[in-house]
């Protein structure tokens, strides 16, 4: 890309980030059978248990988890637009009685110390940062409790300058899969287990439901300099995972409080 264009969507505006992504039932590569799989390693929950998602979005996730697992879910996202249609979705799946989205920030959790039995957050720990999130969101968990988030992750020691280069300027707190379960330990946490997630949960659930939103974001905003340089950035991310796939992707991290 030139030093003219967006090297990282940190770069655009997020009023324009939620309403591309608020057309897309998930924000971040995952999958139905991702969320039960993580959900698996996880035991103790009852009825009476208190699970919160935390960069929410619309909750794609956050309905599988709430289908397969027991307890109050709170969703907590940053943008209202998303948290909107996350209790639009629960209410469509008579979930609303146990599962509610407040907007709200990680890095600003009104949850009382030690309240959660579990925290799990899909694709959006960078937000805060993954050191930073497992840090301070330890409070809030009891002991015993269970943190689980899916975290951008290198697969090798070495790679291409080129793919190494774009997620330095997206997410410079990317590391490997052992320097991030020491990362989870040195936080307080006994890693549970790590797992990467298949590739169809970037190729058919992320990029391909993104194809109509952008053919439809170019004709509502014709002409639009900044909307062309997102479309060309998202689809510069489906460029760069086809060519580089084996060497980076999106890693399941579980840990249980100390």
């Amino acid at each position: 890309m030139s030093n003219d264009n967006k090297s990282s969507i940190h770069e655009f505006d997020f009023n324009l980030i939620c309403e591309y992504f608020s057309n897309v039932e998930r924000q971040g590569p995952g999958s139905p059978e991702v969320t039960i799989k993580a959900l698996s390693f996880i035991d103790n929950l009852t009825n009476e248990s208190r699970i919160a998602d935390l960069g929410c979005g619309t909750g794609g996730q956050t309905m599988v988890l709430a289908q397969h697992a027991p307890g109050h879910i709170t969703g907590i996202d940053l943008f209202s637009t998303f948290i909107d249609l996350f209790n639009l979705n629960a209410d469509k799946q008579n979930l609303r009685d146990r599962v509610e989205g407040v907007v709200g920030s990680m890095d600003n959790l009104h949850f009382r110390e030690e309240e959660l039995d579990l925290i799990w957050s899909e694709g959006a720990i960078y937000n805060i940062g993954f050191e930073k999130g497992l840090k301070e969101w330890r409070k809030f968990l009891k002991m015993g409790g269970y943190i689980a988030v899916s975290e951008a992750t290198w697969f090798t020691e070495e790679r291409p300058a080129e793919i190494d280069e774009f997620w330095m300027d997206a997410y410079p707190e990317i590391d490997t899969i052992p320097n991030k379960v020491a990362q989870m330990q040195k936080a307080g946490y006994i890693p549970v287990t790590t797992f990467i997630l298949p590739e169809n949960c970037w190729t058919d659930n992320f990029f391909s439901p993104q194809v109509v939103v952008q053919d439809a974001f170019l004709k509502k905003y014709p002409g639009n300099i900044t909307v062309e340089e997102f479309v060309k950035y998202a689809r510069l991310e489906v460029e760069l995972y086809s060519k580089y796939k084996e060497y980076y992707g999106y890693v399941f991290y579980i840990g249980k409080k100390l």
